[in-house]
């Protein structure tokens, strides 16, 4: 059962400028010890659009350098660093007493522009009708994993993770930045269980049990339009895991085949026995 609403999911996205440049907004209220990166990373899209009209967002780079408290307040201060006929830059930081915990880099563009256009093909797999439902509990919307593959084994497996997603109970605004915002948010949960899958003996259920596990950047790059409520195939592979750090990158496709997104994350991995380094 999904620990997070849609409904709540939505109602993050609608954020109150205090002052100007300063705005706040809702916390997605769960049973998690921190926020969920996923929440910064769409409220982030959503104040890069509401900012930039006739723009859409092309990409975004976060940093977590800290977790961001659910018992504190959400407040967020946005530069409009350039503002340009098709293209326009946002700076955004989060902070509670004082310290960042998040910032991004938000880019936009004027997407209607046409010019040259190629793509990697869509990876052959199975399509959602022949893959199995999964929970994920942070992702309040259908998901089906390719092949069955289960993130919370222990056994060894190809870093690699595919699964279709879509939202299935109803129909989303035509807005871009909805579409855009609700990916975001779904790309942040499952690149560390996709980079434990080779390590036997580990999966993404031992977070805070044996291992340490946090994100500390994740980029998304936008590529064309597209709905989350038609499928989308996530794709995800993690190439390295080296140095108490994992890597992985994914792709998003329609279920015609377009490509309509990437992803890039990095993340801390540390086993609980290890002490950091001094």
């Amino acid at each position: 059962m999904a620990i997070v609403t849609l409904d709540a999911l939505l109602n993050c996205l609608d954020l109150t400028e205090v002052e100007p440049g300063a705005w706040t907004g809702p916390h997605l209220q769960m049973d998690y010890r921190r926020i969920f990166g996923g929440q910064l990373l769409a409220q982030a899209i959503a104040l890069g659009t509401k900012t930039s009209p006739g723009k859409t967002v092309k990409s975004i780079s976060v940093a977590f350098p800290r977790e961001g408290s659910l018992d504190g307040p959400l407040e967020y201060l946005l530069d409009q660093t350039q503002t340009g006929r098709t293209f326009a830059t946002r700076h955004l930081t989060a902070a509670q007493d004082g310290k960042i915990f998040f910032e991004a880099l938000i880019s936009l563009h004027d997407d209607q522009e046409v010019g040259l256009e190629h793509q990697d093909a869509m990876p052959d797999v199975p399509g959602p009708d022949e893959s199995l439902p999964m929970d994920p509990g942070m992702i309040p919307w259908e998901i089906r994993v390719v092949d069955g593959v289960d993130l919370s084994a222990r056994t060894r497996g190809p870093a690699r993770f595919s699964f279709w997603m879509r939202v299935s109970d109803r129909r989303l605004p035509d807005d871009p930045m909805v579409h855009q915002a609700l990916m975001a948010h779904a790309t942040d949960l499952t690149i560390i269980g996709t980079a434990l899958r080779p390590h036997d003996g580990y999966s993404q259920a031992d977070t805070m049990v044996t291992l340490h596990t946090a994100v500390t950047t994740h980029q998304v790059w936008f590529h064309r339009r597209f709905r989350m409520d038609d499928w989308l195939l996530v794709d995800q592979h993690s190439p390295v895991t080296a140095g108490g750090r994992a890597f992985g990158l994914g792709h998003v496709y329609t279920r015609d085949g377009v490509l309509v997104a990437s992803i890039a994350q990095e993340s801390m991995i540390r086993l609980i026995d290890t002490p950091a380094p001094h």
